[in-house]
């Protein structure tokens, strides 16, 4: 079976985190490779289709104005978190 995985845009300010713990109101705490901790944001599109829980890896854009913010995009499923260890991305 052929795991399809997303890869994070650097163009679009994209990079990967786990998600450390859950503050509610649609909001999260994420650890990213680059060590900063930021607050997240869950948008509505994703709140409605997607559960996401502590030590998820995710997708997250910061903010452009305050970088300790950002935006979570897309979240990774355990077979596609492996793909990314193997290929070095985490």
């Amino acid at each position: 079976m052929v795991t399809r995985v997303r890869v994070p845009n650097k163009k679009e300010r994209e990079m990967l985190g786990t998600v450390t713990s859950m503050l509610g109101a649609n909001r999260v705490v994420v650890r990213c490779v680059d060590g900063v901790t930021r607050m997240c944001r869950i948008p509505g599109k994703m709140k409605k289709r997607i559960w996401i829980r502590e030590n998820d890896v995710v997708i997250v854009i910061p903010w452009e104005f305050q970088d300790e913010k950002a935006d979570v995009v897309w979240r990774y499923t355990g077979p596609q978190v492996n793909w990314l260890e193997r290929k070095g991305f985490l």
